[in-house]
């Protein structure tokens, strides 16, 4: 027995030069990187971002020791990192190690501090790994940090305009009070947290420009997965509700994206215009686009698309539409809805529509049907007046020639067309076609598209002789609010 102490130190000493021999000193066994790269775009100041990835291989045959983990501005980055679980607190550890043909992963975060500037401030570090060769590889970590007006609890209750210098960041709902106007400044920015509303009971102007839109999205800036950021995705905030008591609402190029829903306009006085909107975008919402019920608005020259529920929801009133882009190409589960859906009455309650009209107009999307309309038959006598003047319609056609559809296209297969073109519909109708996997989407028009050339010239002449993108459309104007650049 006395021998054992012996030989256990025996053992442990094979065990350790065995041990050496398993781990690499050869200069030449580097490490590889899923990406040289984190770039995280541009953070909200003063607020943590996400949790972000990547990868550390060993491609050699032994196993590699890394000395040290850490980074150049040590403590004082504002990046965050855990290595294969360890924190690198003070913003460096040591003694890691990845077996061979084995990887590790890296997780880190950025908490950009705030300045007083109102443009983003760029931020850079690198990350280094020195092996027990003496090799130090690096990746680089880079955001840019942007310095937001934080408002919690906040309400209108005077006239207020709200400046375009750094985002305003809604941390619940922003309301306006009744008989008061909030004004949006062009290249106004306001980003919304989960959940949080624009909810106005007096008036919204919207003063956005072609070089400065004014912009409400949600306030999530990263990525939800790799190369999908979060403002693809709908559901990100509220949305903008116009409440009974609000009038002289106007938006000219806002651009209202990825909410639960876009604009919500509530019965008002039908006589009285409750909404303008002009060279917008509405777009990528989990329930309905513009849902309006009872009142006076009139869209012209703007985009509604890729809505969970309709794109455009009418429930009585008096709505015109013109030179307008409709398209429900939405991609999420969940979604039902068309691209316009309208009718006179809603679960028992009768709301007349005293007029729906739509010119030089696309109604488009996946279905087979896009348009559904639905008459009060309890009621027969109720007003349920709408026309469509040069539109391109994504329903099938009547057999009969229908009065209330004036010059009319069809976006259906042409049953006894010859030529190609009977194939070019809903979605190849626009150039590039959806990118379903990066949730990019265009509503340019294709040139084979059956809305090229074909909405009412009087009709541009009259209201916007220039599509959204203040590009003139001359004397065979196109119908949506894109106008086909051609090429001589």
């Amino acid at each position: 027995m006395r021998f054992l102490p012996f030989f256990l130190f025996l053992t442990a000493l094979l065990s350790a030069c065995m041990g050496e021999d398993d781990y690499t000193v050869s200069p030449n066994d580097k490490l590889t990187f899923s990406t040289d790269t984190v770039a995280l775009d541009t953070v909200i100041s003063g607020s943590a971002t996400n949790t972000y990835r990547f990868t550390v291989y060993n491609k050699a045959s032994k196993a590699v020791r890394i000395a040290q983990v850490g980074l150049e501005r040590g403590a004082a980055s504002p990046f965050k990192l855990n290595v294969d679980g360890t924190p690198l607190a003070g913003g460096s550890a040591t003694d890691f190690e990845i077996a061979a043909h084995d990887s590790l992963i890296v997780f880190l975060m950025a908490n950009v501090p705030e300045t007083e500037g109102d443009e983003p401030v760029y931020e850079e570090d690198k990350l280094c790994f020195t092996t027990e060769a003496g090799v130090t590889q690096k990746v680089v970590l880079t955001a840019w940090g942007q310095t937001v007006e934080t408002l919690r609890g906040c309400r209108i209750a005077e006239p207020t305009l709200f400046a375009a210098k750094r985002p305003y960041r809604i941390m619940d709902s922003l309301v306006v009070e009744q008989g008061q106007t909030l004004t949006l400044a062009p290249g106004c920015r306001l980003y919304f947290h989960p959940g949080a509303e624009l909810i106005v009971h007096g008036s919204l102007v919207i003063q956005g420009s072609l070089e400065k839109p004014v912009t409400l999205r949600g306030d999530r800036l990263g990525d939800m997965f790799v190369n999908q950021p979060y403002d693809r995705i709908p559901g990100q905030w509220g949305g903008v509700r116009l409440t009974a008591t609000s009038y002289d609402n106007y938006f000219n190029y806002a651009d209202i994206h990825s909410g639960s829903y876009g604009v919500r306009v509530d019965s008002s006085n039908v006589s009285r215009l409750k909404l303008l909107v002009e060279n917008s975008i509405i777009h990528n919402t989990a329930l309905h686009g513009l849902d309006i019920r009872m009142a006076q608005v009139y869209v012209g020259n703007s985009q509604i698309t890729n809505a969970g529920g309709d794109c455009l929801h009418v429930r009585g009133g008096n709505v015109t539409v013109v030179h307008s882009t409709l398209a429900r190409f939405y991609v999420f589960t969940g979604g039902k809805g068309a691209a316009l859906d309208f009718a006179n009455f809603d679960a028992g309650v009768r709301l007349p529509i005293e007029s729906l009209q739509l010119a030089n107009s696309i109604i488009t999307g996946y279905q087979t049907d896009e348009i559904m309309g639905n008459q009060n038959v309890d009621f027969p006598e109720d007003a349920f007046n709408y026309a469509f003047f040069n539109c391109l319609l994504n329903t099938p056609q009547t057999e009969e020639p229908d009065p209330r559809m004036v010059d009319c296209l069809w976006d259906q297969p042409d049953k006894d067309a010859a030529s190609g073109d009977s194939a070019v519909i809903r979605e190849k109708n626009f150039t590039p076609e959806p990118d379903l996997t990066r949730l990019l989407f265009s509503y340019q028009l294709a040139p084979n598209s059956k809305a090229v050339g074909t909405a009412n010239a009087e009709i541009s002449s009259l209201t916007y002789p220039n599509d959204r993108l203040g590009r003139p459309r001359g004397n065979k104007p196109d119908m949506g609010c894109y106008q086909l650049v051609r090429q001589d």
